[in-house]
């Protein structure tokens, strides 16, 4: 009896080296794996990082686009202005030659609506 008591004891000890084995293989394991999903979240972070930074070009060459097409449309905005104020002068000076008054409270008006707008903050 003695005898199986002791080769039982023995083969548990065997079963608790081996798992014992086991488990450190396991940790090893698990610290791999921890190691690899950090290199990987990494990656995709640095991923992440360089698909915003080319959204960020991207919009910004639209903005500058946008701006170069701003500016040429202003600039043909000017001209056509410039060009209606000559046409349109000398009839505009005749007018408030005869409506002086009428040309004066329109400006007047004009200058009172653009002060309340600007003076609106």
């Amino acid at each position: 009896m003695a005898a199986k008591k002791k080769t039982a004891a023995v083969a548990i000890d065997a079963r608790l080296t081996q798992l014992r084995r086991d488990f450190e293989t396991l940790q090893d394991d698990i610290k791999g794996l921890a190691g690899d999903v950090g290199t990987v979240a990494s990656d995709r972070a640095h991923q992440a990082m360089r698909s915003a930074e080319d959204v960020a070009d991207r919009a910004m060459r639209l903005a500058e686009e946008a701006a170069r097409e701003a500016k040429v449309m202003a600039g043909e905005f000017r001209e056509d202005a410039e060009e209606w104020a000559e046409e349109h002068t000398e009839d505009l000076r005749a007018q408030v030659r005869e409506n002086p008054l009428t040309a004066v409270l329109i400006a007047g008006g004009i200058g009172a609506f653009l002060g309340a707008i600007f003076l609106r903050r």
